[in-house]
């Protein structure tokens, strides 16, 4: 029987590519024998081929044929060893994480979404006494809640998951627990609570040999914490340092560094290698190094990326910042606008560095001007008339521009530079100090009195 099945599984994986129904065919029939029948090699061909499947659906984006696959998991592994079982569960709902929905050819109602598979799952595992499975499935739905942005739900989990992982003392899970525990309060833009979890992880993480998944991971978070704070130069150093790492594993299912938070990779994370490189890029762009981007993109780990459409985008903006032209980067933005509109994170910043921009394009435009027309403003920068008012609004209340809107006739009047007289400082110094000695000349009358 084992030889039958060998021989049907090697067929069906050399059919996968050039005859996909074939190799359903000829999996499903590997499945269908029974139970009784089997021995210890039957039982490993039914389950390489029932990851196959798997694999099979997840390629052709079908959730709810993938959701059959991991319900006859559960019933195939409910007489085999909790270990066993928690490795097959989980290797299965992983394709369905990183299940191409946007390819699915079952766009209807009844397909599965990932947080009621995993709930159902969750549910399972703890109703059959697999606990570690259960953590394990409950930390993938709490990083699915925070891709879908469900924020109260993820630390719910969040916060079930952590008591119960100290008490068991299992510190590479806690970590992982920890960092995505991190991501949701950065996503929340709480930076105090988001720092204070990034440090549990990793304090959870130094107790033990951490993979190096994990720890780039961590670096990149990192990153990204010290990235939100401006402090760019320690956010390159830690993207760096994660790249490495990353560069030397194997890529993840998706062939590359995936953007969305627990797709591949460390559990939750969803960093790749290709993620970290291109944070490396934003970097040097937001330090106003756009030189640098070229010379980064030459070096032997990161030369391999450089054709990635991920890669490119970056480049298009490094160059639009290089030339301070407004319309390169808009064009880079439509251009690229998938790629940017998947990643929070170079969005937020790229969203920031425009408006930079579009600052300094304004103060060198307005420059030569007593009075300009804000019409005539807004046509050279190719904006609209509301966008350049409300902007210049701001700069005028920030102190960067000195003058007013006159709105009735659509024009900024802009203020000669006043020169500092620091007489009036000095003066201001001196009656502060005359009123302190006066205030200690009554205290001492006072006293006297």
């Amino acid at each position: 029987m084992s030889t039958n099945t060998a021989e049907l599984l090697s067929s069906a994986q050399t059919a996968r590519e050039s005859n996909p129904a074939q190799a359903e065919k000829l999996y499903k029939q590997i499945l269908a024998l029974k139970a009784e029948d089997n021995d210890a090699d039957t039982v490993r061909d039914q389950e390489t081929a029932l990851v196959s499947l798997g694999e099979l659906y997840r390629d052709q984006g079908n959730a709810v044929e993938l959701e059959k696959v991991l319900l006859r998991a559960r019933e195939m592994t409910s007489a085999t060893a909790k270990a066993k079982t928690a490795k097959l569960i989980l290797q299965l709902v992983n394709l369905f994480v990183t299940l191409p929905s946007a390819k699915s050819k079952h766009p209807d109602s009844s397909v599965p979404n990932l947080q009621s598979v995993l709930q159902s799952s969750i549910e399972w595992a703890r109703s059959t006494h697999r606990i570690f499975l259960a953590q394990s499935l409950s930390l993938r739905l709490a990083s699915a809640h925070l891709t879908s942005h469900s924020f109260r739900p993820a630390l719910t989990l969040i916060n079930t998951l952590l008591p119960e992982l100290k008490r068991l003392d299992d510190k590479l899970l806690l970590a992982e627990v920890h960092l995505l525990e991190s991501r949701v309060y950065q996503s929340l833009k709480n930076l105090p609570k988001s720092k204070a979890a990034l440090t549990s992880a990793r304090t959870a993480a130094n107790a033990i040999y951490c993979p190096p998944s994990v720890q780039a991971t961590l670096d990149v978070q990192s990153g990204i914490l010290h990235a939100e704070e401006g402090d760019w130069k320690t956010s390159y150093s830690y993207f760096f340092e994660a790249f490495e790492g990353l560069s030397n594993l194997v890529e993840n299912d998706r062939g590359k560094g995936a953007v969305n938070p627990g797709e591949g990779g460390v559990v939750g994370a969803g960093f790749g290698a290709l993620t970290a490189l291109k944070y490396m890029l934003l970097c040097k762009i937001m330090m106003n190094l756009p030189e640098d981007v070229t010379t980064l993109l030459s070096g032997k780990l990161a030369a391999k990326y450089a054709s990635h459409r991920e890669v490119e985008s970056m480049k298009a903006v490094a160059r639009a910042h290089a030339n301070r032209n407004l319309g390169e980067f808009r064009a880079a933005l439509r251009d690229y606008k998938e790629e940017f509109s998947l990643d929070p994170i170079i969005r937020q910043h790229l969203s920031a560095l425009f408006d930079r921009l579009l600052e300094q394009n304004l103060l060198r435009i307005v420059e030569p001007y007593s009075v300009v027309e804000i019409a005539h403003v807004a046509k050279i920068v190719d904006q609209g008339i509301q966008q350049v008012e409300t902007k210049l609004s701001q700069m005028i209340l920030d102190k960067v521009l000195d003058g007013v809107l006159d709105q009735g006739r659509g024009c900024l009047l802009l203020f000669d530079q006043a020169e500092n007289d620091e007489g009036y400082a000095d003066a201001i110094k001196m009656i502060d100090e005359v009123g302190k000695v006066v205030e200690s000349l009554y205290g001492k009358a006072m006293t006297i009195a």
